[in-house]
């Protein structure tokens, strides 16, 4: 065989797998669009239910939901942006089935078996991270924020002719500032929530020890702070509230990361590879891939 024949032949399986990947990709993309069109469609019931903590929280003052569009193209923009998160949302398990379809074909039994249960726990805890924000994080947020609010001498907003009864600075606040905020809230503690899954599966590629994140857990508290410092409004009851949930699921990362590693140890041993004297020597020398893939 001549040397471009063996170029030609080295190459084909890459052209493969490029269409194989424009394919999927096409199809992700697709099942998105979709996903962003049906979205548009119930655009304002979505957008009335986002509302739900704010009016709550309105609610309890004596207030109105109300809230306001400050430029003509303010609505359409509010509805496009529920249609990209709620479209990203409903196509994100196909995309995630396309993503599996695409590696799965590259991956030993035993690494199927690993892999499958974090691609469906990663939307499962996205959506408990985003409930989480929407229906616990968001009314205290809120309620915090409106709490700036100054009302007249009559304990009411006043508004208009009436303003010279006492200082009155209330909320009218706009539609899209709100979505912001709130997409805001759901995605940052949806993303949050993803710490036990990337972790986990760090530990079972062998990136990550339970010992390594349990030496460094000083670091995380700090780590954890600065992010609800970010994340959160100022207020010391939504920071406490974000830290004690990303530091708890750090504590259960730790937890599972140990459980991999022990059914790993169990695994070894039960095939023959695990030498406790060899391993007590050499704490930090790598298992053996045979052993822990099962190619051998």
């Amino acid at each position: 065989m001549s040397k471009t024949d063996e170029i030609d032949d080295s190459t084909a399986p890459l052209i493969e797998h490029l269409a194989e990947l424009r394919n999927r990709l096409i199809h992700s993309v697709a099942a998105f669009i979709v996903g962003m069109v049906i979205c548009f469609t119930v655009a304002t019931p979505v957008f009335n239910f986002l509302t739900a903590p704010l009016c709550k929280v309105l609610a309890e003052g004596g207030q109105d939901c109300a809230l306001i569009f400050i430029s003509p193209q303010e609505g359409f923009f509010v509805a496009i942006k529920i249609s990209f998160l709620g479209g990203f949302i409903l196509a994100f398990p196909y995309i995630g089935f396309q993503m599996w379809r695409f590696v799965a074909p590259g991956l030993y039994k035993s690494e199927k078996g690993a892999f499958l249960p974090f691609l469906i726990a990663s939307p499962f805890m996205f959506l408990l991270g985003a409930s989480f924000a929407f229906y616990v994080v968001t009314p205290l947020a809120y309620d915090f924020f409106l709490g700036f609010q100054q009302f007249g001498s009559g304990g009411e907003a006043v508004v208009g002719e009436q303003v010279n009864q006492g200082l009155s600075v209330v909320f009218q606040g706009s539609a899209q500032e709100y979505l912001n905020l709130t997409i805001k809230f759901i995605v940052a503690f949806g993303l949050c929530f993803q710490l036990p899954v990337l972790l986990t599966l760090m530990g079972k590629a062998g990136l990550v020890s339970a010992e390594g994140l349990g030496s460094v857990r000083k670091y995380a508290v700090v780590a954890i702070l600065v992010l609800a410092a970010l994340v959160t409004p100022p207020d010391v009851i939504t920071q406490i509230i974000l830290f004690v949930v990303v530091y708890g699921l750090y504590e259960i990362s730790i937890f599972l990361v140990r459980r991999v590693e022990a059914k790993r140890e169990a695994k070894l041993r039960a095939e023959g590879y695990y030498d406790d004297e060899e391993m007590e020597a050499h704490p930090d020398e790598p298992v053996p891939a045979e052993a822990e893939d099962g190619k051998g």
